[in-house]
């Protein structure tokens, strides 16, 4: 008689009742004659003068595979699920059908249903479900490491001054990383997770109190991370502040924080790890499903292919315009290719040794003290003045600061520049300012000391006005005079200096953007410029260039005086051939031989249908991006990762079918939050249209838009802003047009819709059916929850 096999089964006790269908449903499974498996929940292993972590994770490893219920996302059950999925084990999942849970939890932390899962309602299907034939194939991932950005890092959704810190110190110790962004992509994929620690020599993951906004989602993701670095045995630093709770199975594993400094020595602990990962040897490839699975074809969010980019970027005018300097301003809406512009024209830019590039990523956050503490005091007009002068001094700060560092090691040996280094040197380094750290530190360290004597000399009374002097007393520490000289001097041996803005949108409240945003953003342009002018006249050649989301800068902007006279790029797609051609780029760049000439229509089918319901696959795929590169790497991730899970060599309809689903959820959940940073009594607006028809007249859209609390004098603006996020389009006689079908001239919809009057049709855009269950859709998904779904 063949010896039993045991398989280990994971899940919560907070509802006991669901805990007794679980146990219930293992004790029948068991009961059954010659059963190849026997299950054994958690409870079994509960040893007393034992850790728990122990003897579960050593079930795990003698394990088959592991059943886990996600009803409720128990940290250490999702830190279990992890770990075996690192282990190269599969992890059924099963979770009760009739139990709301934390199944809104789980939405939003993207990772279960991008797995899949089996629904039970009684202890009689869990039996049914155990007792039947369960795939024991494992997720397939590839260990090679990318060395060239080692580490991998979980950012919170709220950026404070301990991630900050972290990333800080990552950069310091000489390490470029990569990491999924709350403010980038809104949901976490188990096959993007499981790939980018696979890749990793190096996890860092900082979790955040139960009290935090959005702390159960961020912890869900950061622990179902440790369990896959765990698994896969990489150096892992898991950081909590002190008083945290930590979860059972990570308590040995985690660090506490207190202030920053204890974060500085945490990861100074942690780097030799990484180093030592680093000089092991990549184990051999793992064969695949083939093409499909071996190929990449980069990261949806630009800031994790920095140093891949290169090989499949594809050059626009926009390109072509910022690299020469003829604009001042790069718009796009969120997903476009903002970032990837960015990187690519800094690292364009950089081959020349002699050019100078300041590249500058100030998130919103790090501007909040300066916000809250004093522009929300002054008058308007105050407000400007200060802005506008912090940022011509943080421009002239970081230019000095990059020239100093470029320089550090080459002007001893160099007599062009020695004196001229070491009188800038001097003139940069005074005291009560603090020159150590990464940007970001910097930038939030002058804007608390701004803050703090602010405080000290104004205290809290509003309207403020502040005159030239006071400005100049509150903001500066440098003889301004003296700095501005020696670095144009110092300049006359550089070819050229480039500033690059980018992020200011990122980290911005989420109550919306208010006046003092917009008025942060527009004396940012008109700084930038006047540096621009000033070094222009003194003969350097000096470039500003700010990078910003197009939707926050047409609405805030648009009653500006000088809205519109700004050298603009602005990065809308409308061709569908040309994101067919970004993504040909992304899928040959891997390929040997000349990939150039592997056109489209050749590389395609070999590793998509070629058609999903009747229509060409990749137009069905670019029809639903919202005309965002972004998006479309999205879909096709979320495809192939299905296709993966069955190592199918070939994305099949079914796979593109439950990618659309998970890229709709991630969609929807985006799109929402765009929408409420620009216009906040717009928040959850969206979801008010689940279940409505996909196709509404006039009377029906502005039925759903008063059920979600909008007024009547704002609603007209609120469908102009559905209009304008392409989330409605206009039903015409001969066409339905969204947004990308006009050009982006929402004047255009909005005419063709004022002709119709009441008699308007309304299009939902078909991208959010899935996840909207708009009534048309309703029968064509397929159901993540059959029980036929591997991971």
């Amino acid at each position: 008689m063949l010896e039993q096999k045991v398989a280990f089964v994971a899940y919560s006790s907070r509802d006991p009742a669901v805990a007794s269908i679980i146990l219930e449903g293992v004790r029948r499974a068991n009961a059954v004659a010659a059963q190849p498996i026997r299950y054994e929940p958690w409870v079994f292993n509960d040893i007393p003068g034992n850790p728990l972590i122990s003897p579960i994770l050593a079930k795990i490893e003698e394990a088959p595979f592991v059943v886990a219920d996600i009803s409720y996302l128990n940290l250490n059950v999702i830190y279990e699920v992890g770990f075996t999925v690192g282990r190269g084990k599969r992890a059924f999942l099963i979770r009760h059908a009739e139990t709301a849970g934390d199944k809104s939890v789980a939405k939003e932390a993207g990772i279960f249903d991008t797995l899949g899962y089996h629904e039970y309602a009684t202890a009689e299907d869990i039996r049914n479900r155990l007792t039947s034939h369960v795939d024991e194939t494992s997720l397939p991932f590839n260990l090679t490491l990318d060395r060239k950005a080692p580490v991998y890092l979980i950012e919170p959704p709220t950026r404070t001054a301990a991630a900050t810190m972290v990333v800080s110190r990552v950069k310091k110790a000489g390490y470029r990383y990569r990491s999924f962004m709350p403010t980038e992509d809104t949901r976490l994929a188990a096959a993007d997770a499981v790939r980018q620690v696979a890749a990793s020599a190096g996890v860092v993951l900082l979790l955040q109190q139960p009290d935090v906004e959005g702390a159960d989602v961020h912890n869900v993701r950061a622990l179902f991370v440790a369990g896959l670095a765990h698994g896969m045995n990489k150096p892992t630093l898991i950081l909590s502040p002190a008083g945290y709770e930590a979860p059972l199975d990570i308590r040995d594993a985690v660090r506490t924080y207190r202030f920053p400094d204890d974060i500085v020595e945490r990861v100074a602990d942690y780097c030799p790890g990484i180093n030592d990962h680093l000089q092991q040897a990549d184990p051999a490839p793992i064969e695949t499903g083939g093409l499909l699975q071996s190929m990449s074809i980069g990261d949806p969010t630009a800031e994790n292919e920095m140093t891949t980019l290169s090989q499949y970027f594809l050059k626009t005018s926009q390109y072509d315009r910022a690299l020469r300097g003829d604009v001042n301003l790069v718009v796009g809406r969120k997903g476009s290719g903002k970032t990837a512009l960015f990187i690519r024209v800094r690292d364009k830019i950089r081959m020349d040794k002699r050019n100078i590039v300041v590249d500058l990523k100030p998130e919103g956050y790090q501007l909040l003290k300066l916000k809250d503490d004093i522009l929300s005091y002054l008058t308007e007009g105050a407000r400007q003045h200060l802005i506008t002068a912090f940022w011509e001094y943080l421009i002239l700060l970081e230019v000095t600061y990059k020239l100093l560092e470029k320089d550090r090691n080459t002007y001893k040996f160099n007599h062009e520049i020695n004196e001229l280094y070491l009188e800038l040197d001097a003139a940069y380094r005074v005291d009560n300012f603090s020159a150590e750290g990464d940007f970001s530190e910097r930038l939030l360290t002058l804007s608390q000391r701004i803050s703090e004597q602010y405080s000290a000399r104004y205290g809290r009374d509003d309207a403020r006005k502040l005159t030239t002097q006071q400005v100049t007393e509150l903001l500066y520490t440098h003889d301004l005079r003296k700095l501005r000289d020696r670095v144009s001097r110092y300049l006359e041996k550089k070819e050229s200096v480039w500033v690059l803005f980018d992020n200011l949108d990122k980290g911005w409240s989420t109550q919306g953007v208010d006046v003092i945003d917009a008025i942060a953003l527009r004396c940012l342009i008109d700084a930038g410029r006047k540096v621009e002018r000033e070094m222009q006249r003194a003969g350097h050649l000096f470039r500003c260039i700010v990078f910003v989301r197009n939707d926050v800068y047409e609405h805030l902007m648009a009653n500006s005086a000088d809205y519109g006279k700004e050298m603009r790029a602005t990065l809308d797609w409308t061709d569908p051939d040309m994101l067919r051609e970004m993504l040909r780029l992304r899928l040959v760049s891997g390929l040997d031989g000349k990939a150039a000439e592997v056109s489209f229509e050749q590389i395609w089918p070999t590793i998509c249908t070629s058609h999903y319901h009747g229509e060409e696959s990749s137009t069905f795929i670019i029809d639903r991006s919202l005309m965002r590169p972004r998006n479309v790497l999205k879909i096709f991730n979320h495809a192939r990762g299905f296709a993966s899970n069955f190592n199918r060599a070939r994305i099949s309809e079914g796979d593109i079918e439950k990618g659309m689903r998970a890229y709709s959820q991630d969609l929807l959940i985006e799109l929402d939050r765009e929408l409420g940073d620009v216009l906040p009594s717009a928040k959850d607006l969206l979801y008010h249209f689940i279940d409505a028809p996909s196709v509404l007249d006039t009377a029906a859209l502005h039925n759903i838009v008063r059920e979600a609390g909008i007024e009547q004098e704002v609603a007209e603006g609120v469908v102009d802003f559905l209009l304008y996020y392409g989330v409605l389009g206009v039903r015409t006689e001969n066409s339905d047009l969204f947004i990308f079908n006009v050009a982006y001239d929402l004047k255009a919809l909005k005419i063709r819709a004022k002709r119709g009057g009441a008699d308007t049709l309304y299009l939902i855009n078909p991208a959010f059916g899935p996840a909207l269950g708009l009534k048309e859709f309703k029968q064509e998904v397929v159901d993540l929850d059959e029980p036929a779904l591997p991971l």
